[in-house]
């Protein structure tokens, strides 16, 4: 068997182009058009869900999955909606609803929140992932397949 013939699956190297759409055909990423990436299967470069309806493609095929929120970027949680004191935004900020701000999690990494609503007293802020819910188009064209180099 040629590596040209190797299926995706455990203990192989992907290498591909893609593009992540949305239900409207909004594109949120791609990299059509651009130089082909590649991965391992297995080292979270992929989430799950789509790392999973490529096993048993082989070089040259494309395909175009619909993967849903739950095997995607997962579901909502109104857990991750926080209720924040407008005095802990500097003054000079100018809060709007949609508006993206950073913070800091407990580990020091960076965690984007997203401005749902605000007044003069409190700031909701919400933490889910801005994927969250949505169904993603996930088109993908596999340019080759080799065995992984595991170390």
């Amino acid at each position: 068997m040629t590596s040209h013939d190797l299926p995706v699956g455990e203990g192989t190297r992907v290498f591909l182009n893609f593009s992540l759409s949305l239900d409207d055909g909004d594109v949120i990423d791609t990299n059509y058009g651009g130089e082909m990436v590649s991965f391992v299967v297995g080292d979270g470069s992929l989430l799950p869900g789509f790392e999973r309806r490529l096993f048993g493609m082989c070089g040259g095929d494309r395909s175009v999955f619909q993967v849903e929120p739950e095997d995607a970027f997962g579901m909502p949680n109104p857990m991750n909606v926080q209720e924040l004191n407008r005095s802990e935004f500097d003054d000079d900020l100018e809060i709007s609803d949609g508006l993206v701000i950073s913070f800091a999690d407990a580990s020091g990494a960076e965690l984007p929140g997203v401005v749902r609503e605000f007044d003069e007293q409190t700031v909701s802020v919400d933490f889910n992932h801005p994927l969250a819910g949505r169904r993603i188009h996930f088109d993908v064209e596999i340019h080759r397949v080799e065995a992984a180099e595991l170390h």
